[in-house]
């Protein structure tokens, strides 16, 4: 199976089975941007999740989230940012105001903003899952899950694969990190009508140490790996970015391939993007088109991966917001 259908599968799967949110594709370095991509993140809900979801159904950006804004006095825009370049200042306190996140009012030509509520304490653990369905071709595995436990920027790290685990797989990767090993249609459950996927821990996770300084490796050379210590605030804004992220994403961000021969097909709570010719879950945007020698022109389906999202998870499509009304010259209500 490809690695894009194998992720896609499991991401329903812990959609449907876990009180979390689930997204895939995410950044999860802090020193070098890019430089680790996570293929899965499970959000498990905080304590305000729900005022979260009043809020907005977008990515509300970090640098509005840093910014000296509450939900007081209004400031000015350019005061509010002091430690922020001027034009990611000037985009992030637009799209706050675009989303619903900040208040703007004119005052002598000048632009002055407000938080519409207080940023709440929304998430709670961090899951982050690499997905290798197939253990003979590791490519970066080992190095990949070697940052992942060092840095401890998520609070578990899971491989999930569909290979046999042997004990020599187990000693190539760290400790820290747990194994899942998927089943499909039963296979290791007693319910034969099962038909979705299983889950078998081979081993668990250990819970990593996000509170504490981490170590995230940048670059090799020939006897030495240059590394960059990370600090416990540097971790701490770089997982609320993972969790806006995750929150305005999810992991339905795949596309249907406008193809004859394309159809949907429906794994747990999800619809998928299937090809009857290649008889597999496919990705629309690197394996369909003109070159494909069955491809048969035509609508792509018509599927609301939005509405599903919606109708499937604790996420708000469409919130009510936390517009006030204007009660004397700085105060709301």
């Amino acid at each position: 199976m490809s690695e894009f259908a194998f992720e896609l599968e499991l991401c329903a799967h812990l959609e449907a089975r876990r009180e979390a949110l689930v997204a895939r594709q995410l950044g999860a370095s802090v020193a070098d941007p890019g430089g680790r991509i996570l293929d899965v993140v499970c959000l498990e809900q905080g304590p305000e999740f729900e005022d979260r979801t009043a809020i907005a159904s977008e990515t509300i950006p970090d640098a509005a989230i840093a910014a000296d804004v509450g939900p007081g006095r209004a400031r000015y825009w350019k005061d509010a940012f002091a430690e922020c370049h001027p034009d990611r200042a000037r985009r992030a306190m637009d799209r706050a105001c675009e989303i619903g996140f900040f208040e703007r009012e004119r005052r002598n030509g000048r632009e002055y903003v407000r938080q519409v509520s207080r940023y709440p304490d929304w998430y709670d653990r961090i899951v982050g899952i690499e997905n290798k369905p197939d253990l003979e071709r590791p490519g970066d595995l080992e190095s990949q899950l070697r940052t992942d436990a060092s840095l401890g920027l998520v609070d578990e790290v899971v491989l999930a694969t569909e290979s046999y685990v042997t004990r020599a797989h187990l000693n190539r990767i760290p400790e820290e990190v747990g194994v899942w090993r998927v089943h499909r249609d039963g296979a290791n459950t007693d319910d034969s009508s099962d038909t979705g996927l299983d889950l078998e821990v081979i081993r668990e996770p250990a819970t990593l140490a996000v509170d504490e300084p981490g170590i995230e490796p940048l670059e090799s050379h020939p006897g030495r790996t240059d590394v960059a210590v990370v600090s416990p605030d540097a971790k701490a804004r770089a997982r609320r970015r993972i969790a806006e992220r995750a929150y305005g994403k999810g992991w339905r961000t795949y596309e249907f391939p406008g193809c004859g021969t394309c159809s949907t097909k429906r794994a747990e709570n999800a619809t998928l993007p299937h090809c009857e010719w290649h008889g597999r879950l496919v990705d629309a945007t690197l394996e369909c088109g003109p070159s494909c020698p069955e491809y048969e022109s035509e609508s792509a389906p018509e599927v609301d991966l939005e509405g599903e999202r919606d109708r499937e998870t604790a996420w708000q499509a469409e919130p009510d917001g936390r517009q006030r009304r204007q009660s004397g010259l700085d105060r709301f209500q």
